[in-house]
């Protein structure tokens, strides 16, 4: 609560700039998430958009928001384009577009490598936007294609910032290798979900604090360096 506040007095303060922020949602589809798991990240991810703190930092950004589907190699699709959030209302259809956003694969494996290939490539179109932020969401490690670490000095040289969600539902420490190899940039960092069932809650305290400057500042000590939760 005290920080859904802090954001909502920052950005009353805030002047409104012209896309101040590209944001892609990547979610995972890989065959480690069932329907049902499906179902929980894009019910949450629409809440989260939907959820008035998120809403009103997003317009006051003047957003550019996309989603991608991810799992192996060569199977990432652009299931919501770029849409621009520039009002309440835009907001509210974008969330609306994320509930209905049908899954594209089932029962293939996990390559974020090329999900953030893909990431990459997308942000040549909205070149006007300031700030340029992945947002992964996973239950796994990468077990094939190109290697996530491996495109570090290419995020570093176009500017972009990853995040990231970790669903653990296991003990294999994800958040960890998240920590180590995914989240890339400037004040990166990872919310970790302790099963599915928390996924909504921890998104929206990820949308919260990435779609703002003033985030890391109020939340973070050094906000400079990632932070891992």
């Amino acid at each position: 609560m005290r920080l859904a506040l802090a954001v909502l007095i920052a950005l009353a303060t805030t002047p409104a700039r012209a896309c101040d922020l590209a944001l892609i949602l990547a979610v995972d589809v890989s065959g480690s998430v069932d329907e049902d798991e499906y179902a929980i990240q894009r019910d949450g991810l629409a809440r989260a958009l939907a959820d008035s703190v998120v809403r009103e930092a997003l317009v006051n950004a003047r957003a550019r928001v996309a989603v991608v589907q991810w799992t192996g190699a060569s199977r990432q699709a652009v299931t919501v384009p770029w849409t621009a959030v520039e009002d309440h209302e835009a907001a509210h259809r974008l969330a609306a577009t994320v509930a209905a956003d049908p899954r594209v694969w089932w029962q293939y494996s996990t390559a974020i490598g090329e999900a953030i290939a893909l990431s990459l490539e997308m942000f040549q179109e909205v070149p006007e936007c300031r700030r340029r932020v992945i947002d992964i969401s996973g239950d796994g490690t990468s077990n094939e294609g190109r290697m996530p670490a491996g495109f570090r000095p290419a995020l570093t040289a176009a500017g972009v910032t990853i995040n990231a969600v970790v669903i653990e539902t296991d003990e294999r420490d994800l958040t960890g290798y998240f920590w180590e190899n995914v989240i890339h940039g400037p004040g990166a960092f990872v919310v970790t979900a302790a099963g599915f069932e928390q996924y909504a809650a921890r998104i929206r305290e990820k949308l919260i604090r990435e779609v703002a400057d003033q985030i890391g500042a109020l939340t973070v000590p050094d906000a400079t360096a990632p932070v891992r939760y």
